[in-house]
């Protein structure tokens, strides 16, 4: 995943970000997860490329989420989370895929952590809750 996403105008934001990254992000929508917002790392010294950071409602709902973009990766490219943090609790869970992390937070677990403050130099490309479909592409 060495490469930018493109700038190309017009162009939905979810379109720019590697395939599995789109994946991750779908599937997180798909349990209606809420505030969801990609920090882009790879400028930085940071670990991993991506956060893909976002909230469900309640331990319930961010179990929901988790399951969804395990199994939506695991589907598609036969990928499993290096390792997975938080299940039990569920306050706040970390699937870490290497090239990308992904947090899913209840709403209280996301304002105590704000890692968006924490990342604030990474660049950040917050998605609407609706996505293009797997099959569109824009031009």
């Amino acid at each position: 995943m060495s490469t930018r996403p493109s700038k190309k105008t017009g162009e939905h934001p979810l379109t720019q970000l590697p395939e599995e990254l789109q994946q991750a992000v779908r599937a997180a929508f798909s349990k209606k997860a809420s505030h969801l917002v990609v920090l882009d790392l790879r400028q930085g010294d940071a670990f991993t490329g991506f956060f893909v950071i976002c909230a469900g409602q309640n331990a319930r709902q961010v179990q929901a989420i988790v399951d969804a973009i395990e199994e939506a990766l695991r589907k598609s490219t036969q990928r499993k989370p290096s390792h997975v943090e938080g299940y039990g609790g569920s306050d706040w869970v970390l699937l870490d895929y290497f090239d990308f992390i992904v947090h899913v937070f209840t709403p209280d677990a996301r304002e105590f952590y704000a890692l968006e403050r924490l990342w604030g130099s990474a660049e950040r490309i917050e998605l609407a809750d609706e996505t293009p479909s797997a099959g569109s592409a824009t031009a």
